[in-house]
Parts: C-alpha cells; sequence; structure tokens
C-alpha cells in the first residue's frame, strides 16, 4: 500500500506514570516481556504495507531511538524513505514551555516534512496505544466512502474519558454528527483512538490554518471546528485496547496478557507485532523450579518460583525466590530467598537476598531502573 505514510506521535508523556517514564518517554515502555509500547503502531502501519513513517518525538527519547534504531527489524531502513526520526528542533523556542501544547503543534514544527511526503494519504497515530489494528481495512474504507476524515473508533471504553473523544454517530450515514472532547463521564456512540486518516492535501491545510490561528490542539482546531463542515465518518474496531497512561493501568494491562484470548487478539498472527531483535538463548528452568501462568521471554534463568507473573528477557529469579503478580522488565535478578509480590522492577535491577517487598493489585510498588534493593 504505496499511497498512504504514517505518523507516529511518540511524545506523550504521562506524570502518573512516575518511576517508569523517569529515563524514557511513555512510547518506549517495555510492555508484555518483549515488547514496547511504540511497537504496536509501528508494527500495525507496516502489516497494512506503509513503507514510510515519521516519527514525532519531543523529550525523553534516546531509549527510544535505542529501540527502533534505523527501523530494520519493521523492515524500514529503506534507501528511499522507510522511518524518519523527528527531533523538535524547528519547534525550539516557538513557545515559552518548549514543549509541543498538542497535536497541531507538533505537525506545525515538522511541517518541511509533511510537505515532502510522498504518498497521497496520511494516517495519524499514537505511539502508546497498544491495540492490533487493521490499518488496511480503515484505509480502504476511507477511500471507498469518500471521508475528509477517517476515525479508528471503539465502543469500548478503554481509558479515562477525560483522556479521550467520544462521537456520536449518525445512523443513516455513519457520518459523525457530535464530539465530546475530554469529558468526565462517557458521552456518546463511541471512544477515539487517535487513528486519523485523511488526504495529504488536507492534512497540509488544517496545519496552516492551526497554526495561523493559534490552535495547538487536533480535538479544538480539527474535530470541533470542522463538525459539520467536514466529512467525518468512524471505522469500528472491537479488539483489545490498552493505552498506559499510569502504574496502576500499566501493571493491570500486563497482567490482562495472562488470558489467553487477549493474548491471541493483541498478537494476530496476520498481523504480527514486531519488535527489535534481541538474539537470546533459551530459558533455562532449574530441577526445582517453578513456573505457573506466566509469560517469560528468552535468556532467563529461573531457578525459584515464579506466579502469575511477566518477565522480560535476561531476567534471573534464584534458588529460593518467589515472583507473585510481577512484572520484571530486562536483566533483573531476584536474588536467593527473596519474595517479590505486586511489584515492577524496571531494567537491570537487583533484589538482594531475603527480601521481602509487597505492593498491592491498585497500587503495585515499582523499584526504579539500576536500583538496588
Amino acid at each position: 500500500m504505496n499511497n498512504l505514510h504514517g505518523i507516529v506521535f511518540a511524545y506523550r508523556e504521562s506524570p502518573d506514570l512516575r518511576e517508569l517514564t523517569q529515563l524514557r518517554n511513555g512510547c518506549s515502555i517495555p510492555f508484555g516481556g518483549r515488547y514496547r509500547l511504540v511497537d504496536f503502531a509501528l508494527s500495525n502501519l507496516v502489516n497494512a504495507g506503509v513503507t514510510d513513517i515519521g516519527l514525532v518525538v519531543q523529550s525523553s527519547y534516546q531509549s527510544l531511538l535505542d529501540h527502533v534504531g534505523s527501523g530494520k527489524d519493521w523492515d524500514l531502513a529503506r534507501k528511499f524513505g522507510g522511518l524518519r526520526v523527528l527531533p523538535p528542533f524547528s519547534f525550539a523556542g516557538r513557545h515559552q514551555s518548549g514543549h509541543y501544547r498538542g497535536r497541531m503543534d507538533a505537525l506545525a514544527g515538522v511541517s518541511d516534512y509533511l510537505h515532502n511526503i510522498r504518498q497521497d494519504y496520511v494516517v495519524l497515530c499514537s505511539g502508546d496505544l497498544a491495540a492490533n489494528l487493521p490499518i488496511a481495512d480503515a484505509f480502504e474504507q476511507h477511500v471507498k466512502s469518500g471521508a475528509d476524515i477517517t476515525v479508528v473508533c471503539s465502543k469500548t471504553t478503554y481509558t479515562d474519558p477525560k483522556l479521550c473523544n467520544y462521537f456520536s454517530i449518525d445512523p443513516d450515514d455513519g457520518r459523525i454528527i457530535d464530539v465530546a472532547v475530554s469529558p468526565s463521564v462517557v458521552k456518546g456512540d463511541v471512544a477515539s483512538l487517535e487513528v486519523y486518516i485523511m488526504s495529504k492535501s488536507l492534512l497540509l491545510s488544517l496545519v496552516d490554518r492551526c497554526a495561523d490561528h493559534d490552535q495547538p490542539s487536533f480535538s479544538q482546531g480539527i474535530l470541533l471546528a470542522n463538525l459539520g463542515k467536514l466529512d467525518m465518518r468512524v471505522f469500528h474496531f472491537d479488539g483489545y485496547i490498552a493505552r498506559v497512561v499510569s502504574v496502576a493501568g500499566y501493571f493491570q494491562q500486563n497482567m490482562a496478557l495472562l488470558e489467553p484470548h487477549i493474548r491471541a487478539d493483541l498478537f494476530n498472527p496476520e498481523r504480527p507485532i514486531k519488535t527489535k531483535d534481541k538474539s537470546s538463548p533459551s530459558t533455562y528452568y532449574g530441577p526445582h523450579s517453578s513456573s505457573v501462568n506466566s509469560l517469560i521471554s528468552d535468556g532467563c534463568i529461573i531457578e525459584g518460583t515464579v506466579v502469575n507473573s511477566i518477565l522480560a528477557r535476561g531476567v534471573r529469579v534464584e534458588k529460593g525466590a518467589k515472583v507473585e503478580n510481577c512484572v520484571l522488565m530486562q536483566r533483573t535478578c531476584v536474588q536467593e530467598g527473596a519474595v517479590l509480590r505486586y511489584v515492577i522492577a524496571d531494567k537491570n535491577v537487583r533484589v538482594c537476598p531475603g527480601r521481602m517487598l509487597m505492593g498491592h493489585s491498585t497500587y503495585p510498588l515499582v523499584i526504579a531502573k539500576n536500583e538496588t534493593v
């Protein structure tokens, strides 16, 4: 599908993620053991045949750059096009805060890139949404319907209503007739997944118009301002969706992956989710080890007990240690006799022998990257 270009917004930060975003932005948070959140956006686009993708970043993006690299693991390392990381250099100094105030600010900051897009259509999406989206089907519907903007939506409320937009739909022709921007309660027929498909020419005109009127918000400057003026329609998606905005949410959404039907939906083999290749040996299980209902990545050494947990590559659980209802990121080491329950351990954490650390399902204990406990 060479007529669709992808723009991924990979700059959003959430203070409620606390220690998880001290050294990274929200899009590069590890998810499900082997993946990062940005993997889902990149894979969704590549699975739809998109070969050119712009990754809009703002701050704390070194971890993100280390992960995506040249885009080779998504088949995006190309002589022409491929993956382009779009840092905020042209935006620097435009506003006192130095941060994008909204998506239209971000798009105005990369306007030179937008003008050089080769394709006729553009899909805008968030880099922190974990979902296996059929972008190809949404694009096909967009072209056939003749709509100005197609929005991928869900009937399921997947996040706090105040962090989402809701649409009311005309039952006769499927057009969007009302927009509720970040309401306190659910309003409307469907929730936006913040995936928008439109023509390049329309996008450029909207970016210019918002820049001229100092309107940084996509919701206010595009959706509300053009309600009834543009033909905006909905593409319905009914699969699993996770948007990580808090530590408790991150824990619960990882734990949801222990359900087979959710894994089957999110990691649909017809639309594979790709990630950075890290060749690791098979996981070693000691003679007295135990692993129950857990997702354990390659390269781990399990000599203790692991129950209802998600372990990333290179995690070590030593003899006599017990890990229950935990999310352990790369190269975490739980030493002999230690007990962890409801804990999120970031990369390179070491839990010393005999320690007992306990959180709660609604308030998991977080250990920051590189810490020793």
